[in-house]
C-alpha cells in the first residue's frame, strides 16, 4: 500500500503484559482477587487517554473493584508507570501530566446512575481536578460544571531542568479557553506541593471559537471564532519562559455554524465522538519547512460526492477537490481523513480513494497521486477513523495503537512500475524519491552504518534506476531521466537549509508582513510568505547564464583569444573541488571509465555552474556563511554527477560489460548497444538542462557509438552533436583500427570533423599519405591566414617546381617566399613532411576533384 503504518506502540502489547505482572505479584501476596475474567475486563476498560509532547502515552483502565486507573507508558524506556489511581467508579474524559510527572491533571464524568450522581461534587456532571502525584497528595477541584472539560498541560522547548511553574490549559463546551499558573515546590527531599492551591492565577486565551488544534509538538494552539459571519483561523504559540503570543489571523472561505463545537488532539476524541463530530472535519498541518496547511471537509448530505478543500496558507493559495463514489454502502459513515506525512498530505476515505498532495509545491497537480478503490493500496489502509497528531503520528483510539505514518517506497516503485498514466508516474517518482532522501542513500556512509531498513530503501533506490533505464521513453510528458536526476538531487540537499526549496529547482516540469522578529517555525513560514508575495519570476537557479558564459569561453578557445589565466584557472580550480567531492563519497570500484580523463570542456562547465550557482545562494541565502554555501554547491553538483555515474555504472553491470568493451576488436553487441542508447538519453536529458557531464562521459558515449553504429549514422551522429569527438577516443581509434579500406574511410571521416587543433594533433599520429595531405592543407590555410599582398619583380619562373599551369606556379611561389621569410613567426612541428612539391601535387588533385574531373 502506499501508505506503511508502523505501530510505535500497542495496548495489547505494551501495557497488557505489564498488567499481568502485576495482577500476578497481587495474587501472589494475597493483595487481589485473581482470574482471567478479571484480566479481560481490564483489556476492556483499558483505553488511551493522551499522548504528551515528549511521545509518553497516557492510558487508563478499571481495576477489579472499580477503581480508575491511570498509568504512563515511557516511549525511551519502553516501560510502564503507575500514576494515580481513584477509588471511585468514574469515566475518565481527559487527562494531562507535567513533564516531570509530578502533577496529574483530569476530568471525570460522574456516572448517571441513581444514587452514584453526587458523589464528589453536587450537582455538576463533569470534575476537573488537579493531583499531586509526587508523592500522592492532595486533591483540588478547579471545574465543577455541567459541560465537558479537557485539560491539557503545556510542555517547555527547554526541559533541561523543572520549571518553578506549570501552565495548564482548560478547554470548555462552553467556547473558552483558560491557562491556569501553577506553581510548585519541593518539600521533604522529593516531595512536590502546590503553592497557593486555594487560589491559582489564570488567563482567559480564547472564548467564543467554534473549533481549535492542539499541537503537541511546537506547543501551539489553532482555533476559530467567528466575526460577522466569517470564520476567523488564528494561531497562539506558547514559551517556556513567556506566556504566549498572538502569531496570526487568516480569515478562511468556510462556513461554519456558530453552534457547532469541534476539538482536535486534545487527547482521544473517543467520548461523545457523534455529537462533536457532526459538522465538519477540519484540521491544520505543519512541517519543518514552514509550510502551514488547512485541511477543510463540510458535512456531507450525501456520500455519492465527497467535497474537500486544502488552504495552502505557505503559498497563499487554497485548492478543492471533488470526488464522486461508487459504490457507496452503509459503512461508509465516518468522513474522510486527513494525515500529516511532513512533506505531503494523505486525504483518504477507507475502501474508496487515496489521495497524497504534495504541500511543499502545491502548484504542480502532477506532483499529487490520485488512487481509486479500484486500487488494491486502498482496501489495506485501517476502515477505523484515524486521529492525526504532530510528527506523522496516528492515533487508533479503538484499538488503542500509535503508529508512525510513512510512505511506501516499494508500494510506490511498484505503481511506477504498473501505472500507464504520465501525471502518476510522476507523482510515484517524486515520492519514492522523497521517501528515499534521493543519492545520500547510495554515498558509502550510508553503507558503513546501514540497517535493514537502510539496506531496503537502498535497494528500492537501485530499482528506481533500474526501471527507469528499461523504460527511458515510457513517458511522453516528460524526460524520465531529467526528472530523476533534478529531483534526486533536489532531495538530496534540502534539508541544508529551510529556503532550498525555493533556490533549486525540484522538478523538470515548468509551468503577510510582521513587524516582530521570530525564530525557528515562524521565520520559515513567514519566509514562505514574502516568497509568494515579492518572488516575480521565481527564485529558482537555471542555467541560462552558464550556458552563455560556456559557449563564450569555447569560441573564444577556437579562436585562440581567451580572456586571463587567472579567471580560467579559478573556473577550472571550481571543477576540481567538485571531482575531489565526488571522489571522496567512496563510490567503490567502477567498471566504466569515468571521472578518468582530463576534459577540458566539461570541467569549464562544472567550474562556471559552482561559480553562479555560489551567487544565486550568496544572494538568496541571508545569514548563511559562506564557507557552508560553498559546501552546499559543492554537494549539489557533485551528486547531480554522481547519480550519472551511478546510471550507467548500474546498466553496465545489468548487461555484463568489461573494460575489454573500450577496444575496438569487434562489432558491438546488443548489450553494448543497450548502454549507448541509455548514454544518449542522458546526453540529451543533460543538454537541455544544460547540466555536467563526469569527465570521461563523451569519450565511453564516443566509442561506444563507433562500436554500435554503421558509419553513415555514426557521421549523423557527430554533425548532430550526439557524440562529441574527444581527443582520447580519437587517438585510441587511431591506434586500435589497423588501415584496412573501411577503417580508412572511417579515420578520415573522423579526423575531417575534428577542431583544428585536435586535428593537427591527431594527424601526426597517424602514418598514412591521407594524413599528409590533411597536414599540407592545414599548413598552407596558416600560411595564408596573414597573407598580405608583396610587389614583386617577377611572378613567373622563380619556381623550381615550374608547370605549365600558371595559376599553380603563383600559388606555390607564394608559398616559397612566405615560408622563407616568415618561418620564425610561423614554426610547424613536423615541418620535414610539408615541402611545395607536395603541396603543388595536393592543390592539383584538390583542384580535379573540385572540378569533377
Amino acid at each position: 500500500m502506499a501508505l506503511r503504518l508502523v505501530a510505535d506502540f500497542d495496548l495489547g502489547k505494551d501495557v497488557l503484559p505489564w498488567l499481568r505482572a502485576q495482577r500476578a505479584v497481587s495474587e501472589a501476596s494475597g493483595a487481589g482477587s485473581g482470574g482471567a475474567d478479571v484480566l479481560e475486563n481490564d483489556y476492556e476498560s483499558l483505553r488511551v487517554l493522551n499522548v504528551e509532547r515528549n511521545g509518553n502515552i497516557i492510558y487508563t483502565y478499571k481495576d477489579d473493584k472499580g477503581n480508575v486507573v491511570f498509568g504512563l507508558y515511557d516511549c525511551q524506556t519502553r516501560q510502564n508507570e503507575l500514576l494515580y489511581t481513584f477509588e471511585k467508579d468514574l469515566q475518565v474524559f481527559s487527562c494531562s501530566v507535567n513533564s516531570e510527572r509530578t502533577l496529574l491533571a483530569a476530568s471525570l464524568v460522574q456516572s448517571t446512575k441513581e444514587g452514584k450522581r453526587n458523589e464528589l461534587q453536587p450537582g455538576s456532571k463533569c470534575l476537573t481536578l488537579l493531583v499531586e502525584i509526587h508523592p500522592v497528595n492532595n486533591v483540588k477541584v478547579l471545574k465543577a460544571v455541567d459541560s465537558y472539560i479537557w485539560v491539557q498541560f503545556l510542555y517547555p522547548h527547554i526541559e533541561s531542568h523543572p520549571l518553578p511553574e506549570n501552565h495548564l490549559l482548560l478547554i470548555s463546551e462552553e467556547k473558552y479557553i483558560e491557562q491556569f499558573r501553577i506553581h510548585v515546590a519541593q518539600e521533604d527531599g522529593n516531595r512536590v506541593v502546590i503553592k497557593n492551591s486555594g487560589h491559582l492565577p489564570r488567563d482567559r486565551i480564547a472564548e467564543d471559537f467554534v473549533w481549535a488544534q492542539w499541537d503537541m509538538s511546537e506547543q501551539r494552539l489553532y482555533y476559530i471564532d467567528l466575526k460577522k459571519s466569517r470564520s476567523i483561523l488564528k494561531c497562539i504559540q506558547f514559551y517556556a519562559h513567556e506566556s504566549y503570543n498572538l502569531m496570526f489571523e487568516v480569515p478562511l472561505d468556510i462556513s461554519l455554524s456558530n453552534s457547532g463545537f469541534k476539538l482536535v488532539n486534545f487527547g482521544c476524541d473517543y467520548q461523545d465522538r457523534d455529537k462533536f463530530s457532526k459538522h465538519l472535519t477540519l484540521c491544520v498541518f505543519t512541517n519543518h519547512t514552514g509550510s502551514l496547511c488547512v485541511c477543510y471537509s463540510p458535512k456531507c448530505a450525501s456520500w455519492e460526492q465527497i467535497t474537500y478543500s486544502v488552504f495552502y496558507i505557505h503559498k497563499g493559495h487554497s485548492k478543492t477537490f471533488t470526488t464522486s463514489l461508487e459504490n457507496v454502502g452503509s459503512h461508509v459513515t465516518k468522513g474522510i481523513t486527513f494525515l500529516n506525512l511532513d512533506y505531503y498530505v494523505a486525504v483518504y476515505l477507507p475502501g474508496h480513494f487515496f489521495h497524497l498532495l504534495n504541500v511543499q509545491h502545491p502548484d504542480l497537480i502532477c506532483h499529487n497521486l490520485f488512487l481509486t478503490g479500484n486500487n488494491e493500496m486502498i482496501d489495506m489502509l485501517p476502515h477505523c477513523p484515524l486521529q492525526s497528531l504532530s510528527g506523522s503520528l496516528v492515533l487508533d483510539c479503538c484499538s488503542g495503537k500509535l503508529y508512525r505514518a510513512l510512505l511506501s517506497q516499494s508500494s510506490l516503485l511498484q505503481l511506477l512500475q504498473n501505472t500507464c498514466l504520465d501525471c502518476e508516474k510522476m507523482a510515484a517518482l517524486h515520492c519514492a524519491l522523497y521517501c528515499g532522501q534521493g543519492a545520500q542513500l547510495l554515498e558509502g556512509q550510508w553503507r558503513q552504518r546501514a540497517d535493514l531498513n537502510t539496506n531496503r530503501v537502498l535497494s528500492d533506490f537501485l530499482k528506481i534506476i533500474q526501471w527507469i533505464s528499461e523504460n527511458v521513453s515510457a513517458c511522453h510528458s516528460f524526460d524520465l531521466i531529467q526528472e530523476f536526476i533534478i529531483a534526486s538531487s533536489y532531495w538530496s540537499v534540502y534539508s541544508e537549509t529551510s529556503n532550498m526549496d525555493k533556490l533549486l529547482p525540484h522538478s523538470s516540469v515548468l509551468t503577510w508582513n510582521t513587524v516582530l522578529s521570530f525564530k525557528g517555525y515562524w521565520e520559515k513560514l513567514n519566509s514562505n510568505l514574502e516568497y509568494v508575495k515579492y518572488a516575480k519570476p521565481h527564485f529558482h537557479y537555471n542555467n541560462s547564464v552558464v550556458r552563455r558564459e560556456w559557449h563564450n569561453l569555447i569560441s573564444e578557445e577556437k579562436t585562440g583569444k581567451r580572456r586571463s589565466a587567472a579567471y580560467v584557472r579559478n573556473i577550472l580550480d571550481n571543477a576540481v573541488k567538485v571531482i575531489s567531492n565526488l571522489e571522496a563519497r567512496n563510490l567503490g570500484p567502477r567498471l566504466t571509465p569515468l571521472l578518468q580523463e582530463e576534459d577540458s570542456h566539461q570541467r569549464l562547465l562544472m567550474g562556471l555552474m559552482v561559480s553562479e550557482l555560489k551567487d544565486h545562494f550568496l544572494r538568496h541565502l541571508q545569514g548563511v556563511e559562506k564557507k557552508k554555501i560553498e559546501q552546499m554547491v559543492l554537494d549539489y553538483i557533485s551528486k547531480l554527477l554522481y547519480l550519472i555515474c551511478h546510471i550507467v555504472e548500474t546498466n553496465w553491470r545489468k548487461h555484463n560489460l568489461h573494460s575489454w568493451v573500450l577496444h575496438f576488436n569487434s562489432r558491438g553487441s546488443a548489450a553494448e548497444f543497450a548502454v549507448f542508447h541509455i548514454m544518449t538519453r542522458i546526453l540529451e536529458a543533460t543538454n537541455s538542462l544544460f547540466l555536467p557531464l563526469p569527465p570521461g562521459f563523451h569519450t565511453l558515449h564516443t566509442i561506444l557509438g563507433v562500436q554500435c553504429l554503421p558509419l553513415h549514422n555514426l557521421l549523423h551522429c557527430i554533425d548532430s552533436g550526439v557524440l562529441l569527438l574527444t581527443e582520447t577516443a580519437v587517438i585510441r581509434l587511431m591506434k586500435d583500427l589497423d588501415n584496412t579500406e573501411k577503417n580508412e574511410k572511417l579515420k578520415f571521416s573522423i579526423i575531417v570533423r575534428l577542431p583544428p587543433l585536435i586535428g593537427q594533433k591527431i594527424c601526426r599520429l597517424w602514418d598514412h599519405p591521407m594524413s599528409s595531405n590533411i597536414i599540407s592543407r592545414n599548413h598552407v590555410m596558416r600560411l595564408l591566414q596573414n597573407y598580405k599582398k608583396q610587389p614583386r619583380n617577377s611572378m613567373i619562373n622563380k619556381s623550381s617546381f615550374s608547370v605549365e599551369f600558371l595559376p599553380l606556379n603563383y600559388f606555390i611561389e607564394i608559398l616559397t617566399d612566405i615560408e622563407s621569410s616568415n618561418q620564425a613567426l610561423y614554426p610547424f612541428e613536423g615541418h620535414d613532411n610539408v615541402d611545395a612539391e607536395f603541396v603543388e601535387e595536393a592543390a592539383l588533385k584538390h583542384t580535379a576533384m573540385l572540378l569533377g574531373l
